[in-house]
């Protein structure tokens, strides 16, 4: 079973008006989503954005957001460099991928030496 995790990528303080209590203090995150597997660990180009207040800790949704909210999450949209989508394979899929390449090349110089 996969495990998927958000890795923070970009954090930004913003002085912007919070919509539900007015403080000016809320902070923007980017996240990443990363997949990991028993046999592989994914990058994915799959990129989330959160903005909360740090006072009241609600998150502030697209809806609630001011025009001054989005062209401070436009800029910092732009900012925000993901790392490239790869796909990084673990010590136990080539322990396995060893394992399985062996047997199948013993199983054929038997057959060749005639023994099977």
């Amino acid at each position: 079973m996969a495990k998927e995790r958000k890795i923070v990528i970009k954090d930004a303080d913003i002085t912007n008006n919070c919509p539900e209590c007015y403080n000016q203090e809320l902070k923007l995150t980017f996240y990443q989503k990363h997949t990991y597997n028993p046999f592989f660990h994914r990058t994915t180009d799959e990129v989330t954005h959160e903005i909360k207040c740090k006072k009241c800790y609600s998150i502030i949704y697209p809806v609630n957001w001011t025009t001054d909210i989005e062209r401070v999450f436009d800029y910092y949209n732009k900012l925000v460099q993901p790392d490239k989508t790869s796909v990084r394979f673990t010590t136990l899929f080539f322990i396995i991928l060893i394992l399985f390449l062996s047997i199948v090349a013993t199983i054929v110089y038997l057959y060749l030496e005639g023994i099977i």
